[in-house]
């Protein structure tokens, strides 16, 4: 029996702290180890998309289109040059979607709405992950992700202010808990952008493990050059350099996911 669509959103409202790096690269190492991922791009910057090698120019129909109500779910979706990997782009339009939504009554909950159709379209009915890569900042499209998740995923940067930054992020999952989407749970946090020759990093990690406990991953991701040279040639880093330090962590941490994932029960 096929196991249910599980939907995680990626957040963190700071920026630069390897959310998109981590959405494609665990969307790749979810698709490697035999899922079948889809990535809803939903940050304006569109670096997902690029990252996955989607060009500007092919991006037909994007998540503006679908949040705005102009489209469906399964007509933004494009294939990637990964196998059981799809993504469904943005472009810089989401940029004044807040606006046009403002007065909507169910404007909090448009992603939900269209996931929904997900399992009825044909292309998409085999999806068993979605990743919902979050804008840096907790507006509207961070809640939609929100309220459309099951679980947060939250990528931090091993910096000195990564537990205050995740403080706040921890107080509107409890406020999107209790007023949009009570089903909301944290799958984990993982720490990135790891330096072991830095002591600070190793202070940050004991930190966060300190405050958060085994909601933090085993799996830290490091800081790795082969990481951050792949966007700029559209390839996840598995694909550009699978032997490398930071695609080998991405591999371990997609079967964390996995397990933790074992661990919840299916629904009803």
């Amino acid at each position: 029996m096929r196991r249910p669509l599980r939907v995680l959103a990626l957040a963190n409202q700071k920026g630069g702290v390897g959310k998109t790096t981590t959405a494609i690269n665990l969307g790749t190492a979810l698709a490697a180890i035999g899922e079948d991922v889809l990535v809803i791009d939903l940050d304006p910057q569109g670096n997902a998309s690029t990252g996955l090698g989607i060009d500007r120019a092919k991006r037909r129909v994007s998540t503006y289109e679908v949040m705005a109500g102009e489209a469906s779910l399964a007509q933004a979706v494009v294939p990637t040059a990964v196998p059981r990997l799809s993504i469904a782009p943005s472009t810089m339009d989401l940029l004044g979607l807040e606006l046009e939504l403002a007065t909507l009554p169910d404007r909090a909950h448009r992603l939900r709405s269209m996931l929904k159709s997900l399992t009825q379209a044909p292309s998409l009915s085999k999806i068993s992950y979605v990743l919902i890569d979050c804008p840096p900042s907790l507006n509207l499209l961070t809640i939609n992700a929100l309220a459309a998740a099951d679980a947060v995923l939250v990528p931090l940067q091993c910096e000195f202010f990564a537990l205050e930054g995740l403080s706040q992020l921890l107080r509107t999952v409890e406020q999107v808990r209790g007023a949009l989407n009570p089903k909301l749970t944290i799958q984990g946090i993982v720490l990135t952008m790891f330096d072991p020759r830095n002591n600070l990093s190793a202070q940050v990690v004991a930190d966060v493990r300190g405050f958060m406990g085994d909601k933090v991953y085993e799996t830290v991701i490091p800081r790795n050059v082969r990481i951050s040279e792949a966007p700029s040639h559209g390839k996840p880093a598995l694909l550009y350099d699978l032997k490398c330090a930071g695609s080998q962590a991405y591999l371990r941490l997609a079967s964390e996911v996995i397990q933790r994932e074992g661990r919840v029960p299916a629904a009803a």
